[in-house]
């Protein structure tokens, strides 16, 4: 009898393969184009010399929070006006907003190069080359 159960739950993985064959097919592409693009942006990389900071620039943005919309109520007129907020701060403009955001990644990325001689030598036995 589980012969029989053994056998039927391999044909019915068999038959959801067979129906969702184009979508996973479709995600197993998507994977492989994202390999694809990694590995030419690793040789490229490799060329470059300013990739690293680069790299250090993409790391510190996604460390960073979002700018977030509000709307809300103007206090003299009572009209709906839209604000953004970033850090708990509120911003007139989207462009100020981004001022602040991108100045907070430029810290974060300053950060990370003064604690990397500390990190070197720790990790060359108090040496740094």
């Amino acid at each position: 009898m589980t012969d029989l159960y053994t056998m039927a739950a391999v044909a019915l993985v068999l038959i959801l393969i067979f129906g969702f064959r184009e979508r996973i097919l479709a995600w197993l592409r998507t994977i492989e184009d994202r390999n694809e693009r990694q590995r030419k942006q690793d040789v490229e990389d490799g060329r470059d010399r300013m990739a690293h900071f680069r790299h250090t620039m993409r790391l510190a943005e996604e460390q960073v929070e979002d700018i977030g919309e509000i709307t809300v109520p103007d206090a003299r007129t009572g009209t709906p006006v839209k604000l953004f907020l970033f850090e708990g701060e509120r911003f007139l403009s989207r462009d100020e907003a981004e001022a602040v955001r991108n100045e907070a990644i430029v810290v974060r990325a300053r950060e990370f190069y003064k604690e990397l001689p500390r990190a070197l030598a720790e990790r060359r036995g108090g040496k740094i080359r």
